[in-house]
């Protein structure tokens, strides 16, 4: 079964209303944390309220945010997914009264009983470890660790995945894969014709 397929760490229009028009493509990501070279401008959130995201729902990503930045941002989206990369607790990530996914950073075997921690949480997103950096460190963990895991939640992989390594990606079985840097041209800048090459390696 193939995954499906979230493009994040969206941060430019013209990019934003060229991506909305490709099949095979689910979730749009969004990051709202202010050291991403991917941070949303507030002129684009501005557009954003009146965009059409026809087939492909919106995920807000947000790092150790306040109640209120949250619910100002995810306001802004038509029943938005929000996704949490900090050290967020499962009542904190449940509170917003939003589906959730929470990030966990894989560092060994042993950081997937964090898993447990959220029982609340629609899906799991499984990231790079980077001591002291959350997400979006553009490089693959071990992804042998994933093999046979049990998990009531749906299974997101993320963390360096390319056109090169695709393929590896999906013997791990995700429901979901999340791909940011891997379809860019430089850092923050995405390209919809790397985005078009690996989903004809998917489909």
């Amino acid at each position: 079964m193939k995954p499906l397929i979230k493009i994040c760490g969206i941060s430019d229009l013209n990019f934003l209303n060229e991506i909305v028009k490709v099949e095979g493509i689910n979730y749009l990501g969004f990051i709202f944390y202010e050291k991403s070279p991917r941070y949303v401008s507030e002129n684009l959130l501005n557009k954003i309220k009146a965009f059409n995201f026809r087939d492909k729902r919106p995920v807000c990503v947000y790092v150790n945010a306040s109640k209120e930045y949250i619910k100002e941002t995810s306001s802004y989206f038509k029943e938005p997914i929000l996704q949490f990369h900090g050290d967020e607790t499962n009542e904190f990530c449940e509170s917003h009264n939003n589906e959730f996914w929470k990030a966990i950073r894989m560092k060994d075997n042993e950081s997937l009983n964090e898993v447990t921690n959220y029982k609340s949480a629609s899906a799991i997103l499984f990231e790079s470890y980077k001591k002291g950096k959350y997400g979006g460190t553009g490089e693959s963990f071990d992804w042998k660790i994933l093999k046979n895991i049990n998990l009531s939640q749906k299974n997101v992989l993320s963390g360096g995945i390319n056109i090169k390594n695709v393929d590896n990606a999906i013997r791990t079985q995700p429901w979901c894969l999340d791909i940011n840097s891997g379809v860019e041209s430089s850092t923050g800048v995405k390209d919809i014709n790397l985005v078009k090459d690996i989903l004809k390696k998917l489909y």
